[in-house]
């Protein structure tokens, strides 16, 4: 699943009340449809303005989204985590969390006039931001949750990891290689990760083939 787990050499960068994102078709206005059902999961329905907004808030914190098919496919994964977390009651973020990420997300931006220039070009809302970093983080630590205790990394993954991985790209950046002590947390939370996420990816394709999912985008990797 995207962004979810987005891991790289030095960081790891894991990132409700939130609103859930099967929703209901919008009303026709002046005779024009403004929205539509674009899949079914289970008798709940995915629109297409969740489609969109997805899409916009991916633009916003990482400047580029994906294409329909695979933000559809990511909101069919994503109902499935939340679907599983809400039923066995796992808390939502508090609002000091929600708080930091969106500190953190609007630090990236030149000044806070700058962010709330991107939003208005994005149409997306200050409100939107907040539930769609609340469901990300919801998202992230439930997956976290339930597979992290089942990961193992052995000492020589990590030191495979440091001497075919991360040496080999330092010395392309004609970088000064650190010790393996001095960085051997980062890379075994790194290898945690990598292992969380391909766990992860195998109880969503199990879930996806038991689920009855309609959808009218074909293309969608569901």
């Amino acid at each position: 699943m995207r962004g979810a787990l987005s891991i790289s050499v030095w960081i790891l960068s894991l990132g409700a009340a939130f609103p859930a994102i099967a929703g209901r078709a919008a009303p026709e206005q002046a005779g024009r449809v403004v929205d539509r059902i674009v899949a079914r999961i289970e008798g709940d329905i995915i629109l297409l303005s969740q489609v969109r907004e997805l899409g916009a808030f991916q633009q916003l914190v990482d400047g580029k989204s994906e294409s329909d098919d695979g933000l559809l496919a990511e909101l069919i994964e994503q109902w499935i985590v939340q679907t599983e977390a809400a039923q066995s009651r796992f808390p939502e973020p508090a609002q000091s969390e929600v708080d930091r990420e969106l500190a953190r997300l609007v630090a990236q931006f030149a000044s806070p006039e700058a962010y709330a220039g991107k939003l208005r070009e994005l149409g997306l809302s200050a409100t939107q931001v907040r539930q769609l970093l609340a469901r990300q983080i919801y998202i992230e630590r439930y997956i976290d949750y339930k597979f992290r205790p089942s990961v193992q990394i052995k000492s020589q993954d990590v030191q495979n990891y440091y001497q075919n991985e991360l040496l080999p790209e330092l010395l392309k950046k004609n970088e000064a290689a650190p010790s393996r002590a001095d960085v051997e947390g980062q890379i075994l939370e790194l290898l945690t990760q990598r292992a969380i996420t391909d766990l992860a990816t195998k109880w969503l394709d199990d879930t996806k083939s038991r689920l009855k999912i309609e959808t009218t985008m074909p293309s969608a990797k569901l």
